[in-house]
């Protein structure tokens, strides 16, 4: 364990917290306590787990050991009730995690329009999108938080008390407060595999929160994207695309040197969607880039035959980012090639763009949009 993991209590599970309570002389039940005050209790202090007794309580702070929840540094409100939160680590790093309450007449917990599905009877409430990493390695070229360059990955512990944090601030309690979680904040959540995964466990069987109501989202890490569909527990996918073919998709996304779009599009026919789930494209629409009516039907040709959706996102500007917006019209008419071609294709509105916390827009930033 590094330091990090070894003095924070919250990205333990329940037969590490029982070593660890072994250790310190306490029978194992202490260890169940511990696992409830981190996880549905969700305290911000040792001092606060009132079911330990206070010896223990006092032996865990001599020793340095402590939650481990971010701080919450700054926090912004969109004129749509969108929060930007900034989360302080305990290094001193942030990240931003995203709350998104309600969404716009009901949209699905990963952005797109609901309705798709007629008979789901999954309303959206509430989605809390959280970041992976200390900046992003990926560098899509219409990303502001690939400007940041990448600093590290977030243990377990970070990944779930960003969620803990925001869900304290709010007072929200899964699974009584239905919460949708996306992995689509800062970072590539698949070059940080394994810290992912145990935090989705922590957050399904700790916190509360169902993995059918968690997507994933990846640029196209293709080994992990295998390995994802081997999980007992785990989100929906999504696949961040932006390209229909590999001269744009490499333009706009390095990566795609290194896992082409056919072994992208090859892995996403080959995941093991489980009943009724459907795989996600993400469509990033960049003004006169990406965003022709020939583009679209080359993207519908891709996907066919794939049981999937797609979401089409009009760019969300920012400084350092030299694509645009496409217009309106452009989009709709994207969509309408899309949806004439067989393919489920939804826009997804912008949320909390005003406040840089709408998708690509994250990047530790300490003030507002202007």
């Amino acid at each position: 364990m590094n330091k990090q993991q070894s003095t924070n209590l919250l990205g333990l599970e329940l037969q590490e917290l029982t070593r660890l309570v072994a250790e310190n002389s306490q029978p194992a039940y202490r260890a169940r306590q511990l696992y409830h005050a981190l996880y549905v209790d969700r305290v911000g202090l040792v001092d606060q787990i009132s079911t330990l007794p206070a010896e223990f309580r006092s032996l865990l702070q001599t020793a340095g050991i402590s939650v481990g929840l971010p701080e919450i540094s700054k926090k912004f409100v969109s004129t749509d009730g969108t929060v930007r939160y900034l989360m302080k680590l305990s290094d001193g790093e942030t990240v931003e995690t995203v709350w998104m309450p309600e969404g716009d007449e009901g949209e699905n917990g990963d952005g797109s329009e609901a309705g798709w599905e007629p008979n789901r009877g999954d309303w959206h409430r509430t989605t809390v999108c959280i970041s992976s990493q200390v900046g992003c390695a990926v560098n899509c070229q219409f990303c502001l938080t690939a400007l940041l360059g990448i600093k590290r990955n977030l243990t377990a512990g970070e990944i779930v008390g960003q969620v803990a944090a925001v869900l304290r601030d709010q007072g929200v309690s899964p699974p009584q407060d239905r919460v949708n979680l996306v992995f689509m904040g800062m970072g590539e959540p698949f070059l940080n595999f394994e810290n992912f995964i145990k935090a989705v466990r922590l957050l399904v069987e700790g916190v509360g929160i169902p993995e059918s109501r968690m997507t994933v989202s990846t640029a196209g890490i293709v080994p992990r994207i295998y390995d994802l569909g081997e999980e007992r527990i785990r989100p929906k996918l999504a696949i961040s695309l932006n390209a229909p073919n590999d001269e744009l998709r490499t333009q706009l996304m390095p990566l795609n040197r290194k896992w082409g779009i056919e072994q992208l599009i090859t892995a996403a026919r080959e995941f093991p969607l489980r009943n009724r789930e459907k795989l996600t494209f993400e469509y990033v629409l960049l003004r006169d880039t990406n965003d022709n009516v020939q583009h679209a039907r080359e993207l519908a040709e891709r996907v066919r035959g794939i049981r999937a959706k797609i979401n089409l996102i009009a760019l969300n500007p920012g400084p350092g980012v030299s694509y645009q917006t496409p217009v309106e019209k452009q989009v709709l008419e994207f969509q309408r090639v899309l949806l004439e071609a067989g393919i489920p294709a939804f826009i997804r509105r912008p949320r909390g763009r005003d406040i840089y916390a709408a998708c690509g827009q994250l990047k530790r930033t300490l003030e507002l949009a202007s």
